[in-house]
C-alpha cells in the first residue's frame, strides 16, 4: 500500500514516525511519501518537505508567510495527485491539513484518515463541519475526545495515547538514578524538577517565578529540563542568581528522580503524571488581562492541563494567569513536598487517569485501524 502522511511540527513527526513503524509491521509492502521530519525520514520513504518549511504559528507569522504557505499547499495537492496513494494520513496541524482533506475528498477518491485530532474541543469548534465532510476516519488519543465527537454526531476511534507508549518504551531502557545524578554532576539532595515550557516566551514568563519559589527550599535542588532547540546559554541568564542545574534530553530521567515538579501546561503535564510525580501546573501569559479575556471568550475547556482534562476534575493545581504568583507556587510546592494526605490523594487520582488512558500500543492500534478498517 502507498501512504501519504502530513505532519507539520516536531510532535507530529514523532507520532507519525511511530505510526509508520507500526504500519510496516502490518504491511510489508508499505511505501511512504510525506511532509514531516527527521524521525519520519528514518523510517524510510520519501521526505517531500521538512516541517521546518511549514511551521508558522500565530496570526502575524502566518500573514507574513502567507505566500509560502499557499505555495506549500499547492505543492502538496499536486504531489498527492501525482503519487496517487491508497490513503492520506493527516497528523494534527489543522490549519494546513483540513485544507488538504477538502482537496482530497473533492478531487479524488482517496480515503482520508486523521490521526491525533485537532483540539477543536478547546477552540475553533466550528472545524467539526469540515471534519464531518472531509475526514473518513478520526483516530483520537484522548478518551474525552470520543464523547466530544459523539455529542456532535461524528463517530471516532480511540486508539490510546502515544505518550503512554513513549513512557513504556523508556522504562524498558531506563538508567539507574545514581547514574543520572553522577552524569549531570548533581548533588545528593532530592530534586524539584522545573519544566518551564518549550518556547522562549514561555520560559521567560514562567521560569523566574519558578526559580524564586523553589529557592526557599534549601533541602532540595532545582533541576530544569531544557527544551529541544533552546541553547544552554539562554537558561544561564535565569539561573545565574539561583543554584539550579539544567539538563537536556533527559526529561523522563529527571522526572523519575524528582520529589515534585513545576510544569508549564502541555504534554509535559501528562508525562509527569504518567511517571507519578506530584506536580503543580504553572502558566503565566503576557498581558494578563487581555490573555484572560481571550481565554474566557474563545476557549471552551475548564482546565489548561491534559491531566485535569482527562480526569475531568481539578486533580492537579493550575496556577494559571491571575493565580500565577511566586507565593502561590511556593504554597503549592510545600503541599507537594510535605503534605502526605495531599500527595496520596494526588497519586490515587493519577492511577484513575492512567487507567482511563489504557495500555500502551496506540501506534499499533492506529495502524490496524488504517489497514484493516479503512483499506479493507
Amino acid at each position: 500500500m502507498k501512504y501519504y502522511l502530513i505532519s507539520g511540527e516536531a510532535s507530529g513527526d514523532l507520532h507519525a514516525s511511530n505510526l509508520m513503524k507500526s504500519l510496516k509491521r502490518i504491511d510489508k509492502e508499505a511505501d511512504f511519501r510525506f511532509f514531516g521530519g527527521d524521525l519520519m525520514q528514518s523510517e524510510g520513504g520519501v521526505l517531500v518537505k521538512h516541517y521546518r518549511e511549514l511551521a508558522y504559528m500565530g496570526f502575524i507569522p502566518v500573514i507574513l508567510h502567507l505566500k509560502t504557505i499557499l505555495n506549500n499547499l499547492r505543492f502538496c495537492k499536486n504531489d498527492i495527485s501525482a503519487y496517487q496513494p491508497d490513503v492520506v494520513i493527516l497528523v494534527d496541524y489543522p490549519g494546513f491539513n483540513l485544507q488538504i482533506a477538502q482537496f482530497v475528498k473533492e478531487r479524488t477518491k482517496i480515503p482520508v484518515v486523521y490521526y491525533i485530532s485537532p483540539k477543536i474541543w478547546a477552540w475553533k469548534g466550528g472545524r467539526i463541519k469540515a471534519i464531518r465532510k472531509y475526514v473518513d476516519r478520526m483516530l483520537c488519543i484522548f478518551p474525552f475526545e470520543v464523547s466530544f465527537y459523539q455529542r456532535r454526531a461524528y463517530p471516532v476511534v480511540y486508539v490510546g495515547n502515544p505518550t503512554v507508549d513513549a513512557i513504556a518504551d523508556w522504562k524498558n531502557t531506563e538508567k539507574r538514578g545514581e547514574d543520572f545524578t553522577r552524569r549531570n554532576h548533581l548533588s545528593e539532595k532530592p530534586i524539584i524538577a522545573l519544566l518551564p515550557g518549550s518556547r522562549k516566551q514561555e520560559i521567560k514568563s514562567n521560569l523566574p517565578s519558578m526559580l524564586a519559589a523553589t529557592s526557599v527550599f534549601p533541602d532540595f535542588q532545582s533541576v530544569i529540563g531544557g527544551a529541544p532547540g533552546i541553547r544552554p546559554e539562554f537558561y544561564q541568564s535565569f539561573v545565574k542568581n539561583h543554584p539550579a542545574s539544567v539538563v537536556f534530553e533527559q526529561t523522563y530521567d529527571l522526572l523519575q528522580q524528582s520529589k515534585a515538579a513545576l510544569v508549564t501546561s502541555g504534554t509535559a503535564t501528562l508525562e509527569t503524571a504518567l511517571l507519578r510525580v506530584p506536580q503543580a501546573v504553572c502558566y503565566k501569559m503576557p498581558f494578563k488581562h487581555l490573555s484572560g479575556w481571550i481565554w474566557r471568550h474563545f476557549f471552551k475547556v475548564k482546565y489548561i492541563s491534559l491531566v485535569n482534562l482527562i480526569a475531568d476534575r481539578p486533580l492537579v493545581r493550575e496556577l494559571f494567569n491571575e493565580h500565577f504568583s511566586e507565593k502561590n507556587i511556593r504554597n503549592e510546592l510545600t503541599d507537594l513536598l510535605y503534605n502526605e494526605s495531599y500527595i496520596d490523594s494526588l497519586q490515587a487520582g493519577y492511577e484513575d487517569m492512567i487507567n482511563q488512558l489504557g495500555a500502551p500500543g496506540a501506534s499499533e492500534r492506529a495502524a490496524q485501524a488504517i489497514v484493516k478498517d479503512v483499506l479493507k
